[in-house]
Formats: structure tokens, C-alpha cells, sequence
């Protein structure tokens, strides 16, 4: 003690000396880059893809680029979807011995709509400190520019690929009151507009392509509106799409025979509660928990009322209740 007062800078040093050695783990950094425009990553991202002792990268030649704009020359390791499995235990092993490691994607930030989350998620699990380095976010930009309620919104990522699985994530919007997010390729960007316009009507939208980068465009309007300036274009770079919630007003169309017979079947099979029923055929349709739980009620109600045979058609006539099964086949082939 009588040494350090006498020399404040030594006991200085020899405390941090102290802490670095009862810090037996390193620390993993998210660190977020631009999403095109270079100029566009925080001092405090450079400060630590420079002292961090490697740098793991979705595609290593993209971030070297980065590395090299900015006269970064720490070691670059590739980290990505495909070998993500092995190469997230050599990350935390070298963690574990107590060097530090900065996670990056292409642009953004690691873990949305983007490699991270395992390496991440296996690094809270091995109580490895994981430190957030917010930057660059494209949802965050289209968001600012929309002009839409921002309050609470929804961000879906990347719709599916396949028609009909869009579809039906498409149709669990009918109801959202949420301003929505998603990001789409350029090859499939015509196809899930004209599936917007189908499924949720002319809803107000902002379309974004290659933003912050040198051929940035905005449109604005309608499916059907976007649909038009696309015509007849090369499309390329990738898109952010936000979508106005749903305020009520559009026009939806009453349930298929199909769907509500396949509710009758489940309330007269007596297979689970209201809420059970209405959560499986909602999950089946891709339509909303509240519409098909609506319906539930409706023809549980008069399955009470008129002894329902069913098939979700109403009997008044007592004298219909004794039908056979092929009076009942019968009755529908005619209907």
C-alpha cells in the first residue's frame, strides 16, 4: 500500500495486470457494418475490429475489403451457415482462452435475418460475455422513411421461397394492425408483390432497393402501383418492403366450405376445446387465431341450437337428424 502511494502509476498498473488475469475468458463482440455505404460504421466498431484478436466473417473477402478501407489488419476467420456447426467450437475454445472475437456479416448486424445466432446463443450458454456494437440496420432505415406508425412493428425477415408457405404467412396479416417489415431477393420480388396485392389488397407500402448504396430507390404506393414501375426492368440489389397494418377496412372473404367443414367435423368429433380447434385450423389455413376462433363459436353455437350434423349445416327440421350417411352425402352432392 505505502508503494503505491508513493507511486500512483505503478499501483495503477499493477492493478490492471491483477484484473487481466482473473479475466480467464475473452469477450464476443456483435459488431455491426454498413450495409453498403462504407462511411456508414461507427468509430467504436473500427476501435474494436482493431484491438479484437480475430474477427469471424460470413464471407471473408467482403470484410477484408472493409479491413483494408480502414487500415484493419487483424486475422480474419470465415464463420457462416454452412460450417457454422464446426467452426462455433473452435470460436468459443479460443474464448475460452481468453481472446476477444468480433462476429460480422456482409452488412448489418450478426443475428438479424443473418449468421450469429449460434455462435451467440452458445456463448451466452457457456457464460462467455457477448457485448452488442449497434450500427447500420436496414430495417431501422426503411422504417425512418416510411412515414408509417412506428410504435410497435413487425419484422418478418425473408418471406418463405415457396408460393403457397407465403401465402399463408401473407394471410396471418389480414388482421396485423402493425406497421410490417420484410426483406425480399430480386428474383422473387415481382412474385410476392402480386401475392401481397391477391391476399391483403392495395395496401399502402414503401419499397426500398439497395439502401445507402450509389443506386438507392424509394417507391412508394400501392401493390399494384410498384407492380407498374417494375415493368419491363432489370431488377437487381436486394429489397426491404414496409407495409401499412391493416386498419379494418379491407374486404375479407368468408370462409371456404372446405374450412368450415373441417371445423364442424372437429367440433362434432369432440377433438380438443374451442381454442384447440381454432389454433390447428389456424396454423393448417395460415389464417388468423381470431377469424377461425370467431367461426368456431358461431357453429358451435349452432351446433347447440339446431343439432348440427356436422358438417357445419344448419338443421332446423328435427326430422332431418335421423338422416343416414348417404342421405347425408346425397344432400351434399346437391348443395
Amino acid at each position: 500500500m505505502p508503494d503505491e502511494q508513493a507511486n500512483p502509476k505503478e499501483g495503477g498498473r499493477r492493478k490492471r495486470k491483477s484484473l487481466e488475469k482473473k479475466r480467464s475468458r475473452g469477450t464476443l463482440y456483435v459488431v455491426s457494418t454498413p450495409i453498403g455505404n462504407l462511411e456508414d460504421i461507427t468509430l467504436r466498431a473500427l476501435r474494436i475490429l482493431k484491438e479484437v484478436d480475430k474477427i469471424a466473417a460470413e464471407r471473408v473477402a467482403h470484410t477484408r475489403a472493409l479491413c483494408s478501407h480502414y487500415g484493419i489488419k487483424t486475422k480474419l476467420t470465415s464463420y457462416h451457415q454452412h460450417n457454422q456447426k464446426t467452426k462455433t467450437g473452435m470460436l468459443i475454445k479460443a474464448l475460452k482462452m481468453g481472446q476477444d472475437i468480433a462476429v460480422v456479416t456482409d452488412a448489418g448486424t450478426p443475428g438479424i435475418s443473418d449468421p450469429g445466432v449460434y455462435l451467440i446463443d452458445r456463448a451466452a450458454e457457456e457464460k462467455i460475455s457477448v457485448v452488442p456494437i449497434p450500427g447500420p440496420s436496414a430495417v431501422i432505415g426503411a422504417l425512418s422513411i416510411a412515414g408509417f406508425p412506428t410504435e410497435s412493428f413487425l419484422f418478418l425477415g425473408f418471406l418463405p421461397n415457396k408460393p403457397g408457405k407465403r401465402k399463408r404467412e401473407l394471410k396471418k396479416l389480414l388482421s396485423e394492425p402493425r406497421t410490417t417489415v420484410f426483406f425480399e431477393a430480386p428474383h422473387r420480388i415481382r412474385a410476392t408483390l402480386e401475392d401481397v396485392r391477391e391476399i391483403l389488397g392495395e395496401r399502402n407500402m414503401v419499397l426500398v432497393r439497395e439502401l445507402t448504396k450509389l443506386y438507392e430507390e424509394v417507391r412508394r404506393g400501392s401493390a399494384s402501383t410498384i407492380l407498374e414501375d417494375l415493368e419491363e426492368r432489370e431488377i437487381r440489389g436486394e429489397f426491404t418492403l414496409v407495409m401499412a397494418g391493416s386498419k379494418g377496412e379491407e374486404k375479407v372473404e368468408g370462409l371456404s366450405a372446405e374450412i368450415q367443414k373441417r371445423i364442424g367435423r372437429l367440433l362434432t368429433e369432440g377433438e380438443g376445446s374451442i381454442k384447440g380447434i381454432a389454433k390447428l385450423v389456424s396454423d393448417e389455413q395460415g389464417l388468423p387465431y381470431r377469424r377461425i376462433y370467431r367461426e368456431c363459436l358461431a357453429m358451435k353455437k349452432a351446433q347447440e341450437r339446431f343439432k348440427v350434423d356436422g358438417l357445419g349445416e344448419e338443421l332446423e327440421d328435427p326430422k332431418q337428424i335421423g338422416l343416414t350417411r348417404t342421405g347425408r352425402s346425397q344432400n351434399r352432392g346437391t348443395g
